[in-house]
Formats: structure tokens, C-alpha cells, sequence
């Protein structure tokens, strides 16, 4: 086995060979860890203790025969936003900096351990979660793991766990996404990443940046763990979505999903200028979808993407403020000056304009029901480029412009590397469904995955 796991399957074949015990992962885990991430900086925080402790237990259920789990010895990182027993929840701020221990894992985490996860500790955000560059002054940026000689935009607001997974320090890891912030950083860094239904994953026990818009989702390093880690992280689905489990089973056994027939369409007038690099990818991604039998169709939106999902910004500006607001009020407090002013921004935000928002919101969702009445699935690429300098991109602005109005409008998304530039940059595209229709996002994704190959990144 190699000094360091990318996935799942790699370590379930470990454990079933006998190649490695759950300890000996875990170990190679944390020694990865701690080679690799004082220059990634991509985990804030471990529990070896406890993280060895577990894994001796996944063994010790194996050694007697009893059943470990889906997730028997997967080693996955937390990001530092979501509560794990025995860690302080720091958000990314110093305003938290004496935080207590978590007393209790959030939901979702005490799911991943039931299942047999080895939870080994918490990885880093952009502060409170609000941004989606992946950057923070007060704590540091990690780095993205695909140019390590030119410092580069991780993504965000789940950074850590995106620079975790795509440097090979864990085969998964949890983010949160509401406005992008689990695709955002499996487009930058070259993983998978999947933003799941508001209400799906239970987000008790994580701090909140909008509660009406956050989810928790999965970043990994291909279609099929995304799988295994959403049919533990959430309920089953099956009276709403029938054969949604026995879907997700197979997508994580490696099943390759079958797009044949499906329709699939494409926004004409998204008014995104897109890179030259993503532009070529996104045409040789509906080529392969239409080559899988896939029927793609150009259509047209009554606004562009940019405009239909800005009233976002303002929601979550408001509520930014509304829970954070006196941190940004108080000048003496450290905090990252991009953050401070979106959290700022949202005190002038009035009950009548939020409502009107959230009218528009109504109408909007309405307009793309009609939309999904016609077609399976959209594919966008998930950012307009790929990962730029830290010392170019403009903290004013958001590479979000095709992510948000999938949290606007409550759907499900999931972003895979799908190509990259000449000098190995990821590049990402994102297959869109409806809500509680993940399974097939994630059959979309396999199929995709399973025709590009293995791609050549940095």
C-alpha cells in the first residue's frame, strides 16, 4: 500500500487484504499530516489519540468478525465550522479563539463515526465561512496543492478540506456549501465535491452562515466516495426518490452511470465570460455527454446566472450580520478585513427588501421547476476559470457566479475535475438537479468520470 491513501476503495482493499490494519491508515494519515501540512496548512486542528483509538476498535470488530461499517478505517477531515467531541468549533475567526471543546459531535459526524470513520480532526475555513476565494488574514491561507511553487486561490469557504483531499492527506473530508463553498474549492483544487439539498444533511452542530441556505456535502477525490459518504450522511430517501439507496450503493461500488436518453441542458446566456481553458473543457464535456447518448440542449433564461442569483449576496449579507454583526462593528476586533465589510454590508439590508428578495426567490424557483419538467440535469462549468494568484484575483468580487443560484433555488449540485490547463490547473464543471436528486448528479458524474480517465493535473 502506498504511504498515503486517495480512496476509499484503496483502503477498503488495504483492510480486506490484510495489506494494512485501520491503525496502520490512520497512522499513514497522520504522518502525512504532519510531513506535508505546515506548508499546506490545510488542518487546524488533530485528535490522534482518539483517531488511533478508533481504529484500533475498527480492527478489533474485524479481528472478531462482527461488520465495521461502509466507512471501516477511512481517514476524513472536518471542516473546522462543524463540531467534533473533544476539538474547539473556531470558525476561521479569532473571535472564537477560546472556544471550549465540543462537548459533542454534530449529527454528521456522529453518523461518519457509526459508520466507522476515523475522524482525525478539523480543517481550515475562510472566516465564519463567508467568501469564496478560500483566503483568511487572521488564520492564513492554505495552499492550493496544485502549484506549490506559485501560491494560488484554494477556494472557499471549505479550503482546508479541498486542499486535504487533493493533496492525498485524507481520501475525504467534510465542507459546508451556501454559496458555493464545497464546489468552489473541488474546482480550484481538482476533486469532487458535492453541494447536497438544504435540509438533507442535518447541519446541528455547525456554526451557520444563513441558516435557510447552508448544507454540509462531501469533497473527494472521485464520484464513487461522494456516494458512500452521502448514503451515510444522510437518510435514506427512498419513499421521496424510490431507489435512492440501491442508486447510491452501486455509484459507490464503482458502477458507472448510465446517461443514455438523458436530457441535459445548457445555459446560452449565462453572462459569464469564461477563460479560454474552461471554455474548451465545458465544449469536450457536452461532447462526452453527447457521445454517452446524453441529449444536450441549448436554452435561455429570462436573466442572466449573475443577475438571477445577486439577491443571494444580499440574504447572506444580511444574515452575516445578523449573528456576526458585532464582531464587524467592533474595530478592535481582529478579523479579515473581506469579511468584515460583507458582514457590514448586510446592516443596511431592510425587512422589505429581504422579503422581496425572498419573493423573487419564490418566482425564480417556479421558473426552473418548468425548466426540470423538460430536462434531467444542467451542466455549467463550476468556475469561470481556473485557480488564480493570490496576488491577482480581486477580493471585491466572487468566483461564485455559477454556484450561487444553485442554493438560491434549492438544488442539488456536484462538481469533478474535468480537465485541465497546460500547466495542470483542475478544471472543474458541474452537473445541476433538482432537489433529492443527488443520485442521479452523482451517475452523471460517474459516467463522466469513467470516460475522461485519469487526468494529468499538477
Amino acid at each position: 500500500m502506498a504511504d498515503r491513501l486517495f480512496t476509499f476503495k484503496e483502503a477498503r482493499e488495504a483492510l480486506i487484504s490484510g495489506a494494512a490494519s485501520a491503525v496502520d491508515i490512520a497512522r499513514r494519515a497522520l504522518a502525512a499530516i504532519e510531513r506535508e501540512n505546515s506548508a499546506l496548512n490545510a488542518f487546524v486542528a488533530l485528535d490522534a489519540k482518539r483517531a488511533l483509538l478508533d481504529a484500533a476498535h475498527v480492527d478489533a470488530l474485524i479481528a472478531a468478525g462482527a461488520s465495521p461499517g461502509p466507512l471501516a478505517g477511512m481517514p476524513i477531515g472536518i471542516k473546522d465550522l462543524i463540531d467534533v467531541a473533544g476539538l474547539p468549533t473556531k470558525a476561521g475567526s479569532p473571535s472564537r479563539a477560546g472556544a471550549p471543546a465540543a462537548a459533542t459531535d454534530a449529527p454528521v459526524v456522529a453518523r461518519l463515526r457509526a459508520a466507522g470513520a476515523i475522524i482525525l480532526g478539523k480543517t481550515h475555513t475562510v472566516e465564519y465561512a463567508f467568501g469564496g476565494w478560500g483566503t483568511n488574514e487572521t488564520t492564513g491561507a492554505p495552499l492550493n496543492p496544485r502549484d506549490r511553487a506559485h501560491p494560488r486561490a484554494p477556494g472557499g469557504s471549505s479550503s482546508g478540506s479541498g486542499v486535504a483531499v487533493a493533496a492525498g492527506l485524507v481520501p475525504a473530508a467534510l465542507g459546508s456549501d451556501t454559496g458555493g463553498s464545497v464546489r468552489l474549492p473541488a474546482s480550484f483544487c481538482g476533486c469532487v465535491g458535492l453541494k447536497t439539498t438544504i435540509g438533507l444533511v442535518d447541519i446541528a452542530g455547525a456554526i451557520p452562515l444563513a441558516p435557510m441556505f447552508d448544507t454540509i456535502g462531501p469533497l473527494t477525490n472521485n464520484v464513487a466516495d461522494a456516494a458512500a459518504l452521502l448514503a451515510v450522511m444522510a437518510p435514506a430517501q427512498d419513499e421521496r426518490s424510490p431507489g435512492w439507496s440501491d442508486r447510491l450503493a452501486a455509484i459507490a461500488r464503482g458502477a458507472v452511470g448510465q446517461v443514455d436518453g438523458l436530457r441535459v441542458a445548457v445555459i446560452g446566456n449565462a453572462g459569464v465570460p469564461l477563460h479560454a481553458d474552461t471554455a474548451r473543457v465545458f465544449a469536450e464535456t457536452r461532447a462526452r455527454l453527447t457521445k454517452l447518448g446524453a441529449h444536450l440542449e441549448e436554452i435561455l433564461l429570462p436573466e442572466t446566472l449573475a443577475a438571477l442569483s445577486a439577491p443571494l449576496g444580499e440574504i447572506l449579507a444580511a444574515e452575516a450580520y445578523r449573528l456576526n454583526g458585532r464582531f464587524a462593528e467592533n474595530q478592535s476586533m481582529r478579523m479579515d478585513s473581506a469579511v468584515r465589510s460583507r458582514t457590514l454590508a448586510g446592516r443596511d439590508i431592510t425587512a422589505h427588501r429581504f422579503n422581496a428578495i425572498l419573493e423573487h426567490r419564490q418566482t425564480v424557483k417556479r421558473a426552473f421547476a418548468l425548466i426540470f419538467d423538460r430536462f434531467d440535469a444542467l451542466l455549467t462549468p463550476t468556475t469561470p476559470f481556473p485557480a488564480p494568484l493570490l496576488s491577482d484575483y480581486d477580493e471585491a468580487t466572487s468566483p461564485a457566479l455559477f454556484t450561487r443560484f444553485v442554493n438560491y433555488l434549492d438544488l442539488a449540485a456536484l462538481s469533478l475535475p474535468m480537465g485541465a490547463t497546460e500547466n495542470g490547473l483542475p478544471i472543474g464543471m458541474q452537473v445541476v438537479v433538482p432537489g433529492l436528486r443527488e443520485p442521479r448528479a452523482l451517475e452523471v458524474g460517474a459516467a463522466l468520470e469513467a470516460d475522461r480517465g485519469a487526468l494529468a493535473l499538477a
